[in-house]
């Protein structure tokens, strides 16, 4: 175990935890989307989940930093909630869904994050951006749609740890474009062992993955 300093109280924490995670086992909260504890080589991809470190010359993704006994670290400070509400307005422009349509129980991920981050779900100042996507894919059990997706990665990774390293599921397209896609070996009884699993709609932290309504029944 190491001490750590987070916003002025000292906390014991276990080593080798990275500062993210030692945060949100303490009850201080941290925003994040792309983070799973399992996850070797953290993404870092969400870009939410910065704080200060003493001694470090900027702030830094928690999610990639591992504590250090005597780490002081600020999770509140104006240039951090800059940059947390800069990236969370950036994934808003790309994600229409709005707080009476969400589709998740309530509150979704996005509206704690927005709560914390004292903001609406609003990407203003920013535009609205448009990507060239299709509205709703079939995946055969289950729908994923595009545009509540923030490509986190979450299912990719869950689903390629259900498989040894063989996954389902994967990225297509590149840049804003990027979407998830489904794929499988000819032959293999997919929706069988899909339907056993459903990993990637419970991990899915926007219902962008959503199981289809007849399946819903027996699942």
């Amino acid at each position: 175990m190491v001490q750590i300093i987070v916003n002025g109280k000292s906390i014991e924490v276990e080593e080798g935890q990275t500062v993210l995670e030692a945060c949100l086992s303490n009850g201080i909260f941290i925003p994040n989307l792309c983070f799973l504890k399992d996850r070797e080589h953290p993404h870092a991809s969400c870009r939410l989940c910065f704080v200060e470190i003493e001694g470090r010359p900027a702030p830094v993704p928690s999610c990639t930093v591992n504590v250090e006994d005597g780490m002081v670290i600020r999770t509140d400070t104006p240039e951090v909630k800059r940059l947390q509400k800069s990236a969370f307005k950036l994934i808003m422009s790309g994600h229409p869904c709005h707080a009476k349509t969400c589709p998740t129980e309530k509150p979704c991920t996005l509206m704690k994050i927005a709560k914390h981050l004292g903001v609406g779900l609003s990407p203003k100042p920013l535009e609205k951006l448009e990507r060239d996507i299709p509205e709703v894919v079939d995946f055969g059990f289950m729908f994923y749609f595009p545009y509540r997706c923030v490509l986190c990665g979450r299912c990719v990774h869950v689903c390629r740890t259900q498989n040894e390293g063989k996954p389902l599921l994967t990225f297509a397209r590149r840049g804003f474009d990027t979407m998830v896609a489904f794929f499988s070996d000819p032959g293999e009884n997919v929706e069988a062992k899909c339907r056993s699993c459903l990993a990637c709609i419970n991990i899915c932290p926007t219902a962008a993955l959503v199981l289809k309504a007849d399946e819903r029944k027996t699942a």
